[in-house]
């Protein structure tokens, strides 16, 4: 199996937990974004070594930029991670349907890719 088919079988596999997680997902999601701010310290070394070794290797600077983190757009990472959590859960959502005539109940229910 290759790594893409890997990565497709991972992913089949968390789109049915997901699908059956519900508010589980928005209490990961707070958890991660809390994680990102408890750890800037260690994600901004991190991001210094990365930018190190970009400059070293020639990256121009229009990328350097947008691989620098800084406090703000850590904070603005959390943010967004909170932004998803307060959005309303797509999964499960009545898209659209219609009856046949012979009664039978045709939707369309949104869910998680996979």
């Amino acid at each position: 199996m290759t790594i893409l088919e890997q990565m497709g079988q991972k992913a089949k596999e968390a789109s049915r937990a997901l699908a059956v997680a519900g508010a589980k997902k928005d209490a990961a999601l707070m958890k991660m974004a809390d994680a990102i701010e408890a750890h800037e310290a260690e994600i901004l070394a991190a991001n210094e070594k990365d930018l190190c070794t970009a400059r070293e290797s020639g990256m121009r600077e229009s990328l350097l930029d947008r691989l620098a983190l800084s406090s703000a757009r850590i904070t603005g990472m959390a943010q967004g991670v909170r932004g998803v959590a307060a959005q309303e859960d797509p999964v499960g959502q009545v898209v659209n349907g219609f009856v046949r005539p012979n009664g039978l109940q045709i939707q369309r229910v949104r869910v998680p890719s996979g």
